[in-house]
């Protein structure tokens, strides 16, 4: 395994330029994902992260076949398919689940049947699945870097009704918010944050860019501002570990990135200072008596009225 110290002189080796440019989509990828991700998380949405994940393959598909961006491909692809289920999701006879089901599976299909015209598409179809860091064109890190700019920016524009939907939809409704069309935007910066993943970690692997480090970071606090802060910095940190270590000991880095990004949900899953497990045993032995015997007292943790206070949602 190769000291940090080597690692940076390999970052600023010319002859190994392709270092560098993976390891700038990688955090640059990371960072959107874990900001677009908490509002995945808030609402519960992580099937869709996989759905979107499917449906932006035909797109890929199609723009490899062609020779053309690979981003601009996996984007429009997903935004369709994103629209599709909004509009037949308004029919109440099936559930949402149902149509995401039904097109985004179809979409993967479509793309797996895409693919298979293309030469040699069993290597193509390997680095669609799971990624290609080191073989990313000088382009699409700049396609890369501006699309996470616009990501970040209407998330922030529209940062309070996005939350407010998450939290409570028929409020927001009742508001007078455009529901429909807010999912319909959060389904476009789920799909974007996708595509500019896709090449960094791979098809399969890329939702757990979009979920883990959101994950970890709705465990180590209940304001959503710091959650969204600390999400990318997960997020981020993952990647740039994680490329460490798959340059290190020479292993797949999407793979690596992902390992790394579930070591510290784990991490935050036992330590977390409120709701990690060690916690939440500290305050379950705190709250019970002698008289208790195996029951938890009133207020506690155990206490059906009031076990929801145990995990508070996130304050804005």
């Amino acid at each position: 395994m190769i000291s940090i110290g080597d690692f940076v002189q390999d970052l600023l080796n010319p002859d190994l330029a392709f270092l560098p440019k993976a390891l700038l989509v990688a955090v640059m990828s990371s960072v959107v994902c874990g900001v677009i991700g908490c509002h995945v998380v808030l609402r519960g949405m992580a099937f869709i992260g996989d759905a979107v994940a499917h449906a932006v393959f035909p797109g890929l598909a199609v723009a490899f076949v062609l020779q053309g961006s690979l981003v601009l491909g996996g984007a429009v692809a997903g935004v369709v398919t994103a629209v599709l289920v909004a509009v037949f999701s308004q029919n109440r006879r099936l559930k949402e689940d149902s149509i995401i089901g039904v097109f985004f599976v179809a979409a993967f299909a479509l793309g797996i049947v895409v693919i298979s015209t293309a030469p040699g598409y069993a290597g193509s179809l390997q680095q669609f699945l799971f990624g290609s860091i080191t073989g990313i064109p000088d382009e699409d890190v700049y396609v890369v870097a501006v699309a996470g700019a616009v990501l970040l920016l209407v998330a922030f524009l529209l940062h309070k009704e996005l939350v407010a939907v998450s939290l409570d939809r028929e409020m927001a409704r009742s508001a007078g918010l455009p529901v429909f069309w807010l999912d319909l935007v959060l389904y476009v910066l789920v799909t974007i944050a996708i595509v500019i993943s896709v090449q960094t970690i791979g098809n399969i692997l890329v939702l757990a860019l979009l979920i883990t480090p959101a994950a970890a970071a709705r465990l180590l606090t209940d304001r959503l501002g710091v959650m969204m802060l600390l999400a990318p910095v997960i997020g981020g940190g993952s990647a740039l570990v994680g490329l460490y270590l798959s340059w290190s000991l020479d292993l797949p880095a999407g793979g690596t990135i992902v390992l790394v990004a579930t070591a510290v949900f784990l991490l935050a899953w036992f330590l977390a200072p409120r709701h990690g497990l060690l916690a939440r045993r500290r305050v379950h032995a705190s709250a019970r008596t002698p008289e208790d015997g195996a029951g938890g007292s009133p207020g506690s943790v155990d206490d059906p009225a009031t076990a929801h206070e145990a995990v508070p949602r996130p304050s804005v």
